[in-house]
C-alpha cells in the first residue's frame, strides 16, 4: 500500500505541467482580423504600409481598453462587407455608412460620426463675360448661323426669280447681284428693320413676300431660342447650385457607395469610377460636370490635391458612420460602451479637428 500510494502521487505530479499548459492555451487571447478600407481622412495608408486616420484612432483606443490583439487586412468596400458577413473578418473599419440593406447582412456599432452627401464642381476660374464670348465660337452657334443664312438665301433666290423681269432696278437680272439683293431684302424683312430700298412689285413677288413675312416670325423665335441655348450650354456645370441641378449635368460617383445608392434611388444617371480621386480627376479634366460623394471625404481630397475644384455648401442625404461587426457579435456591447465614452471626450474632438479641420 505504501508503494502504491507513492506511485499514484508521482503520476499525479507528472500530469500537472500538461494540465497547466492546456489551461494556458485556452486563455491565450485570440488575434482579431480587422478589415480596413482606405478612405481618407478616416482611414489613411502611410508610406510604410501602416494605417492611420480618425477611424483607426477610434478602433485602437477600443482595442487598448479591451486588450484586443488584432491585425489589419486591407479590403475594398464590397469585400469588407462580404468578409465580415461571412465571418472572415472580425471588424471592418472605414467611412462606412449605416444602411438598411447592409444591416440585413451585418451588424453595426453605434454611430461615431454624422455626415452627409455633397457635390464637387469646378471652381469658377474665368469671368462670366469670357464664358459668354466663347459661346459665340462654339460649333452649335456656328451651325445655327449657317442654317439661318441658308434660309435667307433660299427666300432671296425665290424673290429674285419672281422680280428679275419686272423690277430690274432693284433686283438685277444677273444672277449674283440679283440673288444678293434678294438675300438683303429677306434679311431686313425678317428682322423687321424694313429699309424700304427694295420691295417686290410683281403679284408673284408679293405672294412670296407675304409668305416670307409670316414665316419669319416663326424663324426669328426659333433662332432666338437656339442662340440662347448655344451661348449657355457650356455653362451648365457652373450652374449646379444643388442636388436639383444634377439631372441636367454629367455626374460621376463610385459604385456600391452610399452616394451611388442615393443617385440610383433618385433615378439620376452617373459615370462610374473606381474611386473618389479618379472621379475628381475626371471632373478636373472636363469629363464630368459634378461629383457626388460623402462631404467630409470630398473636402479632404480637395484640400489635399484638387485646388481647381470646390464643394457646394448644400448637404443632403444624412448618414452615419459606424464600425462593421459580424451578425450578433458578442463584442458589440463592450465596443459600444467604450465608443460612447470616447466620442464624448476632448481627445476625440481633438482627433476630429486634427483630421477634418474646418470640415466639422
Amino acid at each position: 500500500m505504501k508503494y502504491l500510494l507513492i506511485l499514484v502521487v508521482a503520476l499525479a505530479c507528472s500530469a500537472l505541467p500538461a494540465s497547466y499548459a492546456q489551461v494556458g492555451a485556452e486563455v491565450e487571447p485570440e488575434t482579431l482580423k480587422v478589415a480596413v478600407r482606405v478612405s481618407p481622412p478616416f482611414v489613411l495608408k502611410d508610406a510604410d504600409g501602416s494605417y492611420s486616420g480618425l477611424t483607426i484612432e477610434l478602433w485602437e483606443h477600443i482595442a487598448a481598453q479591451q486588450n484586443y490583439q488584432f491585425s489589419y487586412v486591407e479590403a475594398g468596400l464590397e469585400s469588407l462587407i462580404d468578409g465580415v458577413a461571412a465571418g472572415e473578418f472580425d471588424v471592418g473599419l472605414g467611412a462606412i455608412s449605416v444602411t438598411a440593406e447592409r444591416e440585413r447582412r451585418i451588424d453595426f456599432s453605434l454611430p461615431f460620426y454624422n455626415a452627409g452627401l455633397s457635390i464637387a464642381v469646378p471652381a469658377q476660374a474665368e469671368p462670366g463675360w469670357w464664358t459668354v464670348t466663347k459661346g459665340f465660337f462654339s460649333l452649335q452657334f456656328l451651325t445655327v448661323l449657317l442654317f439661318l443664312a441658308g434660309i435667307l438665301l433660299a427666300a432671296g433666290w425665290l424673290l429674285w426669280l419672281a422680280e428679275r423681269r419686272h423690277n430690274r432696278d432693284e433686283f438685277s437680272s444677273e444672277t449674283l447681284p440679283g440673288v444678293g439683293a434678294g438675300f438683303w431684302w429677306a434679311a431686313v424683312t425678317m428682322t423687321t428693320v424694313g429699309y424700304g430700298d427694295k420691295s417686290p412689285r410683281s403679284p408673284l413677288g408679293r405672294v412670296v413676300a407675304l409668305i416670307w413675312m409670316f414665316t419669319s416670325v416663326i424663324i426669328i423665335s426659333s433662332f432666338t431660342a437656339s442662340i440662347t441655348s448655344a451661348l449657355t450650354i457650356n455653362q451648365l456645370s457652373s450652374r449646379v447650385q444643388g442636388k436639383d441641378d444634377l439631372v441636367k449635368v454629367r455626374v460621376a460617383s463610385v459604385p456600391a457607395s452610399y452616394s451611388a445608392y442615393w443617385l440610383e434611388r433618385e433615378n439620376i444617371g452617373y459615370q462610374q469610377t473606381t474611386d473618389l480621386p479618379s472621379a475628381l480627376r475626371d471632373l478636373a479634366a472636363g469629363k464630368a460636370d459634378a461629383v457626388v460623394y460623402d462631404a467630409p471625404l470630398l473636402k479632404y481630397q480637395l484640400r489635399k490635391e484638387f485646388s481647381g475644384l470646390t464643394v457646394l455648401n448644400d448637404y443632403f442625404a444624412p448618414q452615419d458612420y459606424a464600425l462593421v461587426l459580424p451578425p450578433q457579435s458578442s463584442k458589440r456591447e463592450e465596443i459600444n460602451l467604450i465608443l460612447l465614452r470616447y466620442v464624448r471626450s476632448a481627445e476625440w474632438r481633438s482627433a476630429v479637428n486634427r483630421y477634418l479641420g474646418d470640415e466639422l
